[in-house]
């Protein structure tokens, strides 16, 4: 996957949960890219400080509420212009089986992983009709292979993929792309306790064929060719990040 250069078209991103490992990835790659994206999230002190060092305009969401989703959405669109795109890269890590799983455990996975897709979609239908654009979301390899303990976040994980491919239909005529990537197990503070001693990571590299465990740059870079209109004839995708861990089984010793 080719890196974007700083002739491709100039590109007004929207990025949700832009200070996370992979979002703040994204931000980093599209800024020195020479494309403007607004920064969105829920912690100021975090969200400043990015906007600093990157010299973009940010502003507070909270993305577990698509009508928040719509008022950020508003906001960037002052700020930048029309948009060209939206990226999500809020979500959350539940590891339990369904009967440890309590309700709340369900709505909060449900609420950063799913409602915050919806929510980018339906700003996208509203905003991006004009002129197009490209709307990536992330799901995660454990919608596409059984893992055990992630019934929440898989079930989560999945309706993103649903959405977006029901969105990639109702949108196509608008020339609004929707595509998404699924990562494996990728090194950010949200995933640090996973790999907290060696023997759970030597479990966890075991998984992934590839031999290693993904960086926030391996998803980036994903989204953000995703979301360059050179890739105008992609739509409707799930494109995995993830080592070979859903689709390859390496071979044994």
């Amino acid at each position: 996957m080719p890196e974007l250069t700083p002739q491709s078209a100039l590109q007004r991103v929207l990025l949700l949960g832009a200070y996370g490992g992979v979002g703040s990835a994204l931000a980093s790659l599209l800024v020195a890219n020479g494309h403007q994206v607004f920064l969105a999230g829920r912690d100021a002190s975090r969200l400043q400080e990015l906007s600093i060092q990157l010299g973009m305009p940010y502003g507070l969401v909270d993305a577990t509420d698509p009508d928040a989703i719509d008022a950020c959405a508003d906001v960037a669109t002052a700020s930048l212009g029309s948009l060209t795109g939206i990226a999500n890269c809020v979500g959350s890590l539940l590891l339990k089986p369904a009967h440890l799983t309590s309700t709340a455990d369900w709505n909060a996975t449900l609420g950063a992983n799913l409602s915050s897709a919806f929510g980018c979609v339906r700003a996208a239908g509203r905003l991006l009709q004009a002129d197009g654009g490209s709307i990536v979301l992330v799901s995660s390899a454990a919608a596409r292979v059984g893992l055990a303990n992630h019934e929440a976040i898989a079930a989560a994980k999945a309706g993103v993929i649903g959405l977006m491919r029901s969105a990639a239909a109702t949108y196509a005529r608008q020339k609004i792309r929707f595509n998404a990537v699924a990562p494996g197990l990728v090194r950010t503070p949200l995933t640090k306790g996973l790999v907290s001693s060696e023997l759970a990571e030597k479990a966890s590299l075991a998984m992934h064929p590839l031999g290693r465990l993904g960086e926030p740059e391996d998803v980036a870079r994903a989204i953000a060719w995703l979301l360059d209109p050179a890739q105008g004839w992609i739509t409707a995708q799930v494109i995995g990040v993830d080592g070979g861990l859903a689709d390859v089984r390496g071979r044994p010793g």
